[in-house]
């Protein structure tokens, strides 16, 4: 468990997320639908927003966690039926999958690529946030979730925690004192929804610094290493023995993403 007074403390410090997001960039998803997570919600037009704010590790995680957990997985159909398990490599570990994916493309034949991309891993990283405001489901205000997002919101994050340019200062957008909160803008582009327009707002303490109502929030936040416990990966030779199911005798029958 971590102690809430090393936590503020620490605020301001990016010295361990910065270390993080370069381990990212140096190495080339998890847990079951529940009501643990946020979704958020579009109109018919495709089109919506809510405001969040991303929360540093949770205590449950102790003192060398990280406010984010990153999980490959895969999601495909094939002959002998569905494949969607997490991958291996989210744990540094070979994976069968990304190994004979990695054959098809190799094949240099444009119709193994074209199964290759199908087959694929997905990346997915899951924070907590609480929830600020959300039009669309309000009772969801004031708590607190598990939020699954992909690469797009994470460049935001890291932009903050990186900027490009010399006139931009550093922000940790999980910091609870001088973080920021997050708009969720959602776009429906060419049928896919568009996170372009999303932003963090200027930096400001949760709660304007209350700090019981601040340790109330972090207390209450998911454990993010749960969702890298071996019970949430099959071996290797089970995933081995799912993936030659799934592909049939061929092993390169196409497959629907």
């Amino acid at each position: 468990m971590s102690d809430f007074s090393k936590l503020k403390k620490s605020s301001g410090n990016l010295d361990k997320l910065t270390k993080a997001i370069e381990a990212l960039n140096a190495s080339s998803e998890g847990g079951k639908s529940d009501d643990k997570f946020w979704r958020p919600e579009v109109d018919k037009a495709g089109n919506g927003m809510a405001t969040i704010r991303f929360l540093p590790a949770p205590p449950a995680d102790g003192d060398d966690g990280l406010p984010w957990v990153k999980v490959f997985s895969h999601g495909f159909q094939g002959p002998g039926g569905w494949l969607i398990d997490n991958c291996l490599t989210t744990k540094n570990a070979q994976c069968p999958v990304c190994e004979h994916n990695n054959k098809l493309w190799n094949s240099g034949i444009e119709a193994n690529k074209e199964i290759a991309r199908k087959q694929k891993r997905k990346l997915t990283y899951i924070a907590n946030v609480l929830v600020i405001s959300d039009a669309k489901r309000p009772q969801n205000e004031g708590k607190v979730f598990l939020y699954k997002f992909g690469k797009k919101i994470f460049d935001k994050i890291k932009e903050q925690l990186e900027p490009q340019f010399e006139d931009e200062k550093p922000m940790n957008p999980f910091d609870f004192w001088k973080g920021a909160n997050f708009k969720v803008k959602i776009r429906n582009v060419e049928g896919y929804r568009n996170y372009d327009k999303s932003e963090f707002d200027a930096p400001a303490a949760l709660f304007e610094g209350d700090d019981a109502k601040i340790e109330k929030i972090w207390k209450s936040a998911y454990s993010l290493k749960d969702f890298l416990k071996p019970e949430n990966f099959k071996s290797y030779d089970e995933l081995k023995a799912k993936l030659d199911k799934v592909l049939g005798a061929g092993g390169t029958a196409a497959a629907s993403a």
